[in-house]
């Protein structure tokens, strides 16, 4: 049953929640960066364990280890990069962006945060990220989205994201029910005041790039198909480069690990799991 809320009731609970967003920021023990500086960084290639080139539509999964880094890369041009992940160990844990969103206290992701998963541990550190323009609500696209958008092309040829996951998931045994809602990087959709959702691409840079810690073992994967609010009236995703890199060790004071009180209590949650 749908409720119709008051203008006074609406406006009462934005103030509440802006009053514990409040409480919640001012434990943050660190200031968070800007973005991360462009050009991409060269690589030594002594730390890749493996370059994978995802062809526009297509998609890749991977497994990494804890302490490995994916550095995913916009070399071809501007492509949307879908993305999900398990616990290696234990896939019923997974990717959580209702999570990491309320923990946080922002939907903005960026160096410096992380990302959770369902069971309050810590996936994924950012450790660098040009962009900050990352989607974590909206989710990737579908037949449906796509097939209203490009109207009369072959749904082979528009290839979309739920069914490349659901390939995924079947080649890792698992099933559409284990499917997590998706990360979409590189998707420039900021919420206005009335949530909304805007696409802006302004907020987008050529040779973006975001580096990925793993901060558990994990099946992950991609999925590089055009955003369901991007409005390119053509379907032409770029060829996106993913980096494994091999894994090192985060200094005591690493950023992500001590920026925010969530973080630090996510991290906790981590090594008390793997006692």
């Amino acid at each position: 049953m749908h409720i119709r809320r008051s203008a006074e009731e609406i406006a009462a609970n934005r103030a509440r929640y802006e009053e514990h967003q409040k409480k919640g920021l001012n434990f943050a023990p660190k200031a968070l960066p800007g973005k991360s500086a462009l050009p991409a960084p060269d690589l030594d290639d002594k730390t890749i364990v493996h370059r994978e080139v995802i062809p526009g539509g297509w998609y890749w999964s991977t497994r990494v280890k804890a302490l490995e880094t994916l550095r995913v890369h916009l070399t071809h041009g501007f492509s949307t990069v879908s993305l999900i992940a398990w616990n290696a160990a234990d896939p019923v844990e997974r990717l959580n962006l209702p999570d990491t969103v309320k923990m946080q206290w922002t939907t903005g992701l960026g160096k410096g945060r992380v990302i959770f998963s369902d069971m309050g541990k810590v996936m994924f550190s950012i450790t660098e990220d040009s962009s900050g323009a990352h989607d974590c609500l909206m989710g990737g696209s579908t037949a449906a989205s796509n097939a209203r958008k490009y109207a009369g092309s072959n749904s082979a040829a528009t290839r979309n994201s739920r069914d490349n996951f659901v390939l995924m998931a079947t080649k890792a045994g698992l099933s559409k029910r284990d499917i997590p809602a998706s990360l979409a990087l590189f998707a420039p959709v900021p919420v206005d005041a009335e949530g909304r959702f805007q696409w802006k691409p302004e907020l987008l840079n050529q040779g973006d790039y975001v580096d990925l810690r793993a901060e558990m073992d994990m099946i992950v994967g991609f999925s590089n198909c055009p955003h369901p609010l991007d409005p390119n009236a053509s379907y032409a995703p770029n060829p996106v480069t993913i980096t494994r890199l091999a894994a090192s060790e985060p200094a005591a004071d690493d950023l992500c690990r001590t920026a925010t009180a969530e973080a630090v209590r996510g991290f906790e949650n981590n090594a008390f799991a793997a006692l």
